[in-house]
């Protein structure tokens, strides 16, 4: 996954939260959090700046398959080996790929490239051993044959790439790789800040747009956007937002006309911001599914990113995809 550089220079965002505190702890969220600091105008305050970087994987491993959750000691053994595994230095080609190096095919660098990842040093304050909490495996549901099909169509057209166009939005700096929707935990760039005002909510990530949502129960609009069309609604202490019409290519498969995408997020703590994800497009995956993510308050500023700004894989990228074209007709 390609990382860019960061742009340090001109602040894009506004206000910001200075205070870093040590994520929460317990095992779980309260079922019924009590109620969040409110705005000028009532709402409940989500306001802020929020790390959702974590060591927690989306996917339960197939070596945790019958533990939902970690222990104390296991969360703490787990969180140690992750950072043995940072000070190592790069796999070789042909060497053995410990369980915790993040990036195992990107083996034989020449460099250590670690130095720009910004993974996270926890797991989640839950311990769940996946961020997907249904199905109950922890495992993302099989694609349908329609979304693995189109899985691998855009898997071979990026390998042949002929133009810009058959490569990854987050290639062309069209949207960020991890800033949604859904907000999902990368290699880095695992920030986000949140606005607002009397009826609109606005979630500012760390790379890509900002999503400007409306909670004044106005319809959606029936054409695509790349991010789709989002409306938000509250439920007591919750943010309720519906996404559709996205154009987007998220966890291996193509999303359609059909994706629904439910975000909920929930103050649970002064320092705590409850992530929940619901994914469903028949058309893609063979039933609904739903992750959690609990985030913690974090520092600030947040930089603007120039991701446009020398952006050479995009020419690499096409360069070796005519060298493999050559390789193949010799």
């Amino acid at each position: 996954m390609r990382i860019c550089r960061k742009r340090l220079g001109a602040i894009r965002c506004g206000l910001a939260v200075a205070l870093l505190l040590p994520a929460a702890t317990v095992a779980g969220q309260s079922d019924n959090p009590a109620p969040a600091a409110r705005t000028a105008w009532s709402d409940p305050d989500l306001q802020g700046i929020w790390n959702f970087g974590t060591l927690t994987p989306m996917e339960r491993p197939e070596s945790l398959a019958d533990t939902a959750r970690l222990t104390e000691e296991e969360a703490a053994a787990y969180e140690q080996r992750h950072a043995a595994a940072r000070d190592r230095p790069n796999p070789r080609v042909g060497e053995e790929c410990p369980e915790e190096f993040f990036g195992c095919e990107n083996s034989g660098l020449a460099y250590e490239w670690r130095i720009w990842l910004d993974l996270g040093t926890r797991v989640v304050s839950t311990r769940r051993t996946s961020l997907v909490v249904d199905p109950p495996d922890g495992r993302i549901p099989a694609l349908t044959p329609a979304g693995e099909e189109r899985r691998k169509a855009a898997g071979a057209a990026f390998l042949r790439a002929e133009g810009p166009e058959d490569l990854f939005l987050h290639d062309r700096c069209m949207v960020g790789y991890n800033s949604g929707p859904p907000l999902t935990p990368g290699p880095s760039l695992n920030i986000m800040q949140v606005f607002q005002s009397p009826g609109f909510v606005a979630i500012r990530p760390e790379i890509g747009d900002a999503r400007v949502i409306a909670t004044d129960g106005r319809p959606h609009p029936s054409f695509r956007q790349w991010q789709g069309h989002r409306r938000g609604r509250w439920e007591g202490e919750t943010l309720v937002v519906e996404t559709r019409h996205a154009r987007v290519f998220m966890f291996a498969a193509s999303a359609t006309p059909a994706l629904r995408l439910e975000e909920r997020f929930t103050r649970t703590a002064a320092d705590e911001l409850l992530y929940e994800v619901r994914v469903d497009d028949p058309t893609t995956w063979i039933r609904p599914w739903t992750f959690e993510l609990p985030m913690t308050r974090g520092a600030g500023p947040l930089y603007e990113y120039g991701c446009h700004e020398g952006n050479y894989s995009i020419t690499n990228m096409l360069r070796g995809a005519r060298r493999t074209e050559q390789q193949a007709t010799r």
